[in-house]
């Protein structure tokens, strides 16, 4: 269990409540931007088009750079000592089973752009190569490669960074699960100022626009559905009653909140997305497309390096570039703050490790054999005549999955479930994101805690707003481009968070130092009984003893707080301020505190767990079904040993054990203060 002294803990001494500089600061960015796009339409696609130009030409091999750059960094830091640290307190256990939280995670980071793009990029990729002929079987292969390229790991690692950073700053150290949160070791308390809600706006932004962005390529292609099964028009006025109907049923959904609307939606949008690609798989040349899978999986892994650093730089094909691999680049980047908070929002309790392999091996699985499946089975229909599908896919791209779906057996039954599939994609995207940006925009003490219904409510609204304004600028390219402009400042955002990250787990590798190097005190006078001998029977009577609430308090009463006051005096003849608190009710502890003036402070804490009776106690069969231990926490968490039953003077030992490593942690984060490190709480 964690606690903090007052000095530094920033805002989180406020009441939760609205953040009024950056909920109003990027709702007024946000709504003088869609009132131009609406009104001044021509002039503000001219200016959209000049910047995403000038991005492109000046920074174009940056997002190259910056996308590896990344994915390296969560790589190596999972296989770092630092992969067992968990997201959360040492005690801490997941919250959702793996399934779930894989639904969850699928769900938020990709959502409808998985049905636009499966059949629009590969057919494309297909016809109109960015070199060499298209239409060939070299140009098939080349398009799987570039498709697993722009879908595959490298955007992940974009996500995994940020949830990372987030979760590791937020559940394991008690601040808020905001962007600015993973610049503390970088700026200190200055991250409540101006630089953090500089950050937190920029991340509003990139999110508004990238969630707009998604929710607007969605609503094109729901918008051909609907006219290609009901006629209803494709005009803009449909979009307008499709955003408005989507954006109310995701502010329902995110009203209800994670454990309901946006997770059981989840877990039905990738029920429904393996039922429709295992259709796809037998109803089609099954044989070939299990090949083609094989295939393609060693072509992406065989060429992902070079693929990776390829700017076609000697005949750069620019309009290709800017609207796909760039594109996709600051797209994910866009998209960083968005799921990167709601990924650390769902993984409370696993280590680095596990949350770097599950963010970055589970999608990448799944969106291989989905687009490997749906796009190849496309290509497979285009290279055997069907070539006014082809040509349908790229020049309309909203129509290319029911245009495609049109060549399978029980055409309205699928139809009907892409469009189902697509609208639940809009809801858990729009629910999601709306959840996240509340959190974003208001002040949370607790990071567990999500902010009001009405703020989500407004913010769902706030999307569906930008969504129209884009669409009715141009479209498609409109979006596209409002994304890489928007992606190219968190961008830089990211590589401030890689510093504070590594800056933070060096101060967590010296607590695991400090306690190895004074490991020879701690086992001076562990055992020895008053008479000099090991007492064994007193450990063992310990062992086989299952003690009830009753004695679990007066253990507390007589034992804990007498020798926490023992020790407290001992401190303050040494001129140490040291203080005794006891926790009630669902809260019931007792913790010790030393204040160390301008350093990390001390605390040992114990709290009571309520446990299984063991079969094998002779107490078992009993009416009392529990026993109580009391376990050890201290800032990181709970150590998960029990000291019920200690003496009066093995507890304090205990204490001053666990003081003496506090201290040696902090000689050796002065001994390397020359070398960059610092608290993870900040040092201004």
């Amino acid at each position: 269990m964690s606690t903090t002294s007052s000095s530094d803990t920033g805002p989180l001494d406020r009441q939760d409540g609205i953040n009024p500089l950056v909920f109003y600061g990027s709702v007024i960015v946000i709504v003088l931007f869609s009132l131009w796009a609406m009104f001044f339409t021509e002039s503000a696609s001219a200016v959209i088009y000049g910047i995403l130009a000038w991005i492109s030409n000046s920074f174009g091999w940056f997002y190259f750079l910056a996308v590896v750059a990344y994915l390296v960094f969560v790589i190596a830091i999972a296989f770092s000592r630092y992969g067992s640290i968990k997201l959360g307190p040492d005690h801490a256990e997941p919250e959702f089973n793996i399934v779930t939280w894989a639904a969850m995670l699928f769900s938020a980071g990709i959502g409808i752009d998985l049905i636009f793009y499966c059949i629009v990029e590969p057919v494309t990729q297909f016809l109109q190569p960015p070199v060499g002929e298209g239409g060939s079987v070299e140009a098939a292969r080349e398009a799987m490669k570039i498709t697993f390229l722009h879908w595959g790991l490298s955007g992940w690692g974009i996500y995994t960074l940020v949830g990372m950073s987030l979760a590791f700053f937020s559940y394991r150290h008690g601040l808020p699960l905001t962007i600015r949160s993973a610049l503390y070791p970088i700026f200190g308390k200055r991250i409540y100022g101006g630089v953090g809600n500089a950050v937190d706006i920029a991340a509003v932004l990139g999110t508004v626009f990238g969630v707009a962005t998604s929710l607007g390529i969605g609503i094109i292609q729901l918008n051909f559905g609907l006219n290609y099964m009901f006629g209803v028009p494709e005009s803009t006025l449909t979009q307008a009653i499709l955003a408005t109907t989507i954006v109310v049923f995701a502010a329902i959904s995110a009203v209800t909140g994670v454990d309901k609307g946006i997770r059981r939606l989840s877990e039905f949008n990738i029920l429904l997305a393996v039922l429709l690609m295992v259709f796809v798989l037998i109803a089609g040349d099954t044989r070939f497309l299990l090949d083609a899978l094989v295939m393609n999986v060693g072509d992406y892994l065989a060429g992902f390096v070079p693929m990776s650093f390829d700017t076609y730089a000697f005949d750069p094909p620019q309009d290709w570039l800017n609207t796909w691999t760039v594109f996709f680049w600051a797209w994910w980047i866009a998209w960083g703050p968005f799921v990167g908070l709601f990924l650390a929002r769902i993984s409370r309790g696993r280590t680095i490790r596990t949350f770097v392999a599950g963010t970055l091996i589970l999608p990448l699985t799944f969106m291989m054999v989905w687009m490997s499946v749906m796009g190849n089975s496309a290509i497979d229909l285009v290279m055997n005549g069907a070539t006014e599908f082809g040509q349908e896919a790229v020049g309309n791209p909203g129509s290319a999955i029911y245009l495609f779906l049109e060549n399978l057996p029980w055409v309205w039954v699928t139809t009907v479930v892409v469009t189902v599939l697509a609208i639940v994609f809009f809801v858990t995207s729009g629910d999601s994101g709306s959840l996240v940006l509340s959190n974003l925009t208001c002040f949370i003490r607790d990071p567990s805690n999500d902010a009001p219904a009405w703020m989500r409510v407004v913010w769902a609204a706030v999307i569906g707003v930008v969504t129209l304004a884009l669409l009715s600028t141009d479209g498609l390219e409109a979006l596209q481009s409002a994304v890489v402009i928007m992606g190219l400042p968190f961008a830089f955002v990211l590589f401030l968070i890689m510093i504070g990250l590594f800056k933070a787990l060096k101060v967590e590798g010296m607590k695991v130092a400090s306690s190895r190097d004074a490991l020879a005190g701690h086992l001076s006078a562990r055992t020895s009984s008053p008479r000099g001998h090991t007492n064994w029977t007193h450990r063992l009577g310990r062992a086989i003893s299952f003690p009830s609430q009753k004695q679990m308090r007066q253990f507390l009463d007589e034992v804990a707080a007498r020798a926490f006051a023992d020790v407290k005096s001992a401190l303050a003849e040494k001129g140490h301020h040291a203080e005794v608190v006891r926790g009630e009710g669902d809260q019931e502890h007792l913790s010790f505190n030393v204040d160390l003036g301008g350093e990390e402070d001390f605390t040992y804490q114990l709290w009571p767990r309520a446990c299984a009776m063991p079969s094998f106690s002779i107490r078992a069969q009993s009416s009392r079904a529990v026993y109580y231990r009391v376990e050890v926490h201290l800032r990181e968490g709970g150590l998960g040993y029990d000291v019920m039953g200690y003496t009066h003077d093995q507890l304090i030992e205990d204490v001053v054990d666990h003081f003496e490593s506090h201290l040696q942690y902090l000689h050796l984060r002065r001994e390397t203060a020359s070398g960059g490190a610092s608290d993870v709480r900040g040092e201004e």
